[in-house]
C-alpha cells in the first residue's frame, strides 16, 4: 500500500506536468511510449504473440495512433496506417503460416490498433479547444473512482462483485467508487467555474462521474479475465506497487473513450 502511494505521488504531478504545461506533441508522444510498452505487456508477457516482428508491428501502429489523434485525427491517415498495418500481419501469416495463426493476428489488431484507438482519446481531448482544462476529466473520474472503489471495498465490502473473475470486488466497493466520481466531477467543475470562469453543467458533471465509474469498472475486469485467462497476476512491473501499463489504464480504456463522446455530446462547460 505504501509503495502505491509514492508512487501515485510520483506520477500524478509528472502527468499534469505533461498535460498542463509541456506541449502537445510531448503529451502525444509520452502517451504513444506508454501504449508501446501496454502492447508488449498485452502480447508478449501473456504470451498471446510471442513473435518479436508482430509485436513490434502492433507497438508502432499504437505509437501511429497517438500522433495520428494529436495531428487532429485525420480519416485518410488512418485508413492508409491500418492498411499498412493489415499488410505486414498478413505478410508474416503468409511466410510462416505454420507457425502464425489468425487468432495471432486478431491480437495484434486488438493490442495495436483497438485498444490504442479508445485510449488516445486522452489526445483527441487534449487536442480540442478547451483541452487543456478538460484533459483532466478522464483522470478525476477513472483515478477517484478507483479510489472510491478500494477504500470502501477495504471497509465495507461483503457482496463479492464478479468472485470468479475478480475476487477482490465488490458491491459496496463499486458504490464507493461510483460516489467517489461524482463528488470528484462535481469538485472539478466547481474548480472551472470558479477559477477559470467557464460556464458550467453540473448535471453533465455528475452523469460524466457516474457513467464513468460504472464503464471503468467493466474495463477492469475486462482486463482482469484476460490476466486470469493468461495465468499472470500483473501485466508488467512498469510502476511499482501498481504492475504494468494495464494494471494502472486498464479502467481507462472504457472512461476515456466516453468522456470523449461525453465532451462532444453533452459538453460540461463552455
Amino acid at each position: 500500500m505504501k509503495k502505491r502511494v509514492v508512487t501515485a505521488a510520483i506520477l500524478i504531478p509528472v502527468l499534469v506536468l505533461v498535460a498542463l504545461v509541456a506541449p502537445k506533441i510531448v503529451a502525444a508522444v509520452v502517451w504513444g511510449v506508454l501504449l508501446m510498452i501496454g502492447v508488449y505487456e498485452l502480447l508478449y508477457t501473456t504470451g498471446l504473440v510471442q513473435h518479436p516482428r508482430m509485436v513490434l508491428y502492433s507497438a508502432l501502429m499504437a505509437l501511429a495512433t497517438s500522433l495520428w489523434s494529436h495531428y487532429g485525427a485525420n480519416q485518410g491517415i488512418a485508413l492508409l496506417g491500418i492498411l499498412v498495418f493489415f499488410i505486414l500481419l498478413f505478410s508474416e501469416l503468409m511466410a510462416n503460416h505454420v507457425k502464425i495463426s489468425l487468432e495471432m493476428i486478431t491480437y495484434c489488431f486488438f493490442a495495436g490498433a483497438i485498444l490504442p484507438f479508445l485510449l488516445c482519446a486522452i489526445i483527441r481531448i487534449l487536442s480540442m479547444a478547451s483541452g487543456r482544462y478538460l484533459i483532466a476529466i478522464p483522470f478525476v473520474v477513472a483515478f477517484l473512482s478507483d479510489a472510491g472503489a478500494y477504500f470502501a471495498g477495504s471497509t465495507f465490502g461483503k457482496h463479492k462483485l464478479a468472485p470468479v473473475v475478480s475476487p477482490n470486488k465488490t458491491v459496496e466497493g463499486v458504490i464507493g467508487g461510483l460516489v467517489s466520481a461524482m463528488v470528484g466531477m462535481l469538485v472539478y467543475a466547481v474548480l472551472l467555474q470558479l477559477v477559470f470562469r467557464f460556464q458550467v453543467n453540473y448535471g453533465a458533471a455528475l452523469l460524466y462521474g457516474f457513467l464513468g465509474s460504472a464503464v471503468g469498472v467493466f474495463g477492469d475486469l475486462s482486463f482482469s479475465i484476460i490476466k486470469r485467462l493468461s495465468g499472470i497476476k500483473d501485466f508488467g512491473t512498469l510502476i511499482p506497487g501498481h504492475g504494468g501499463f494495464y494494471d494502472r489504464f486498464d479502467s481507462m480504456v472504457t472512461v476515456a473513450p466516453l468522456m470523449e463522446a461525453l465532451i462532444l455530446l453533452l459538453p460540461v462547460v463552455t
